[in-house]
């Protein structure tokens, strides 16, 4: 078991106290021992995982994509196109978040290549925020991985002490860890001390609470993939807020226990069963029937 082990994020906190360290380099420390490689073997592996992102960002803002269903693609371009012609009414720093993170969750609809961060249905978040603040801010790809790094940590604790599955705790444990990821992330790549990270992850994740899983025919892709570019908008708020020294107030961890508890508490119609929420809305139910998908209530009456 290596010394930099942590189960939450008190513990992550501590190890990044007595070590002098960043979120992210207590997350690589405790990377390299458990791995037994070396600091650069280890930030190479986040270096292939950007470049998967990268690309999927890429082929979402440039090309013609759609989803087998039909439902969605082209999203992330049209964002992407606006933002280039100067109409977006968000910052710079956002409008190109929103749109990378809209065109990488297009990317995993249509069946393409993609990095779950935390899952493939929250996939558009994480890249998001880094692309943007990486062609914005001008930094470096070291930064980006150390970026990744500080997500991972946060991805880490909210596993360990709950789940990341929609299906067992709504989307809340998918797009609300990956914004709290994000802004975690966004805090470390611009210089953030650990403290302001974790407020940040803090900030979005409580932001996001309750968050239910009510994808449209039971594909992820109605709400899910515009989510997806809440999501980034979200975690680059937390993020500035904790930048600007609000203290979260409330620590990650009762905060994950807290969506812990919510999400039990939710009916299993919120919870990626596709019977609840939006995908319950008439248009919805239409939609899924013009795909040939049907819902529970049609199939029982049959």
């Amino acid at each position: 078991m290596t010394r930099y082990n942590f189960q939450s994020m008190a513990e992550l906190m501590q190890i990044a106290g007595d070590e002098g360290l960043t979120l992210a380099g207590a997350v690589s420390r405790y990377q390299e021992d458990l791995e037994g490689k070396t600091r650069q073997e280890i930030r190479q592996v986040m270096a292939d995982r950007l470049a998967v992102m990268r690309a999927a960002a890429r082929k979402g803002l440039s090309e013609e994509i759609r989803s087998p269903s039909g439902l969605v693609g082209g999203g992330g371009k049209l964002l992407e196109e606006r933002r280039l012609n100067g109409q977006s009414l968000c910052g710079s720093t956002t409008a190109r978040a929103i749109a990378i993170a809209m065109a990488v969750a297009e990317i995993n609809a249509s069946m393409g290549r993609v990095v779950a961060a935390p899952t493939a249905g929250s996939c558009g978040i994480l890249p998001g925020v880094l692309l943007a603040l990486e062609a914005e801010k001008g930094l470096e790809e070291d930064r980006l991985i150390d970026g990744l790094f500080a997500a991972a940590g946060i991805g880490m604790v909210a596993a360990r002490q709950a789940s990341l599955s929609g299906a067992a705790l709504g989307c809340q444990a998918e797009v609300g860890v990956a914004a709290a990821m994000a802004a975690a992330a966004a805090v470390e790549m611009v210089g953030g001390e650990a403290e302001r990270a974790a407020n940040a992850a803090g900030i979005a994740l409580q932001s996001l609470m309750g968050l239910v899983c009510d994808p449209v025919g039971g594909l992820v892709e109605i709400p899910c993939v515009k989510r997806n570019a809440a999501g980034a908008a979200q975690a680059l708020v937390a993020a500035d807020i904790a930048l600007a020294g609000v203290r979260c107030y409330i620590p990650l961890d009762e905060i994950i226990a807290a969506m812990v508890q919510v999400g039990r508490a939710l009916p299993s119609a919120l919870r990626e069963t596709g019977t609840g929420g939006i995908a319950a809305c008439p248009t919805a139910r239409k939609l899924a029937a013009q795909i040939g998908i049907k819902t529970v209530d049609q199939a029982s009456s049959q």
